[in-house]
């Protein structure tokens, strides 16, 4: 009897087509390699090598996923898209400790995706692992019939950088008068995407033809860009352009689920505040569409998204012109003060930012 016809694959898992889609991977992760690499695919663990460079080294490592945002991804057709996201939400998060981030591990689960979806995801990885400098160092993926619905899938990334041990940026030198350096985000990034959606009915469970045309929609808030665009703006990953500047570095936040309230405190050392100017950046047109059509109080918003600002470098007040200078983007939001209760101040809301 053949695979397709196989008890397995009546199950919903086909081993032949498993096998084809295997046999393409090592080529997709020699996209991504860096010369620590030890193994190719197919054993059953990655080996990196950590060099003579590092005197007293730290390993650093974090696992995310990138949420409901699949859902809009798929709808658009654009599951290469994923990489991006998964890829740049994990490097900002091994980075705030200062690590560099050194290798990438993937993992697909879903129900009736084709070898080509799976080859689009896994692409996806190796073009943003090359763009990163991180080593696509090997992955899974496994279908799950019963668990998801036939076309649903989930991603989630594991990452391990390095950083010295003299060299971690744990907050431990931050003190009042320290400011607060946002770094503008590329849009909601992948946090947010259930209220998003819920806002915008899309992927909300509309026919797929609303869909489609709720995501090609081009309100005025958004300045000629579709809603469709607004929403797959893939998450910015940060390491290269801040690695130049971690030693003036006291702390770093990623804003990301939780937004301000929840990642500032991570870092800021108790008995202390950040206050955010809220009024210091202009906040992109897809949040205030969200914010006006979902009618969602101001304050809520700044508990769920980046509005705008999707890292935070909290440097001493002698260094931050010259770290402003250095980094793309990068401007004052506010400051480290001493807490009178509140951990976060949002500064700007009573006038209606």
């Amino acid at each position: 009897m053949s695979d397709e016809h196989s008890a397995y694959a009546a199950a919903g898992v086909n081993l032949r087509e498993r096998g084809q889609f295997a046999k393409g991977l090592p080529g997709i992760l020699s996209q991504a390699r860096r010369p620590e690499v030890l193994s190719d695919a197919g054993p059953f663990s990655g080996l990196f090598q950590l060099d003579s460079r590092y005197k007293d080294p730290v390993i650093a490592a974090s696992a995310d996923g990138i949420g409901t945002k699949v859902k809009v991804q798929a709808a658009a057709g654009r599951l290469d898209l994923c990489g991006a996201d998964i890829v740049g939400h994990s490097v900002n998060d091994v980075m705030a400790c200062g690590a560099e981030p050194l290798f990438f591990l993937d993992y697909i689960a879903g129900n009736g995706l084709t070898n080509e979806q799976k080859q689009s995801l896994v692409e996806g990885i190796a073009r943003a692992c090359a763009d990163a400098g991180v080593a696509l160092l090997g992955g899974e993926t496994a279908d799950m019939p019963d668990v998801y619905a036939e076309g649903d899938f989930d991603i989630a990334g594991f990452i391990v950088g390095v950083a010295e041990r003299d060299a971690i940026i744990d907050g431990k030198r931050i003190a009042p008068g320290h400011v607060l350096l946002g770094l503008p985000s590329s849009g909601l990034h992948t946090n947010g995407y259930s209220l998003a959606r819920r806002a915008l009915g899309i992927c909300a469970g509309e026919p797929e033809a609303e869909t489609r045309q709720r995501l090609e929609e081009r309100p005025a808030f958004l300045g000629g860009e579709s809603v469709g665009e607004a929403l797959l703006a893939t998450h910015r990953a940060y390491y290269r352009d801040i690695a130049g500047v971690l030693a003036d570095v006291d702390g770093i936040a990623h804003i990301t689920g939780g937004g301000y309230r929840e990642n500032l405190p991570r870092i800021i050392p108790d008995g202390m505040a950040a206050v955010v100017d809220t009024s210091a950046w202009e906040v992109p047109g897809i949040f205030r569409l969200i914010e006006q059509r979902g009618e969602i109080a101001p304050a809520e918003m700044y508990d769920v998204f980046n509005m705008g600002i999707g890292l935070v470098l909290i440097v001493a007040p002698g260094a931050a012109a010259r770290v402003a200078e250095a980094v793309p983007g990068a401007v004052p939001i506010g400051e480290v003060r001493e807490s009178t209760g509140e951990r976060v101040e949002l500064a700007g809301l009573e006038r209606g930012q």
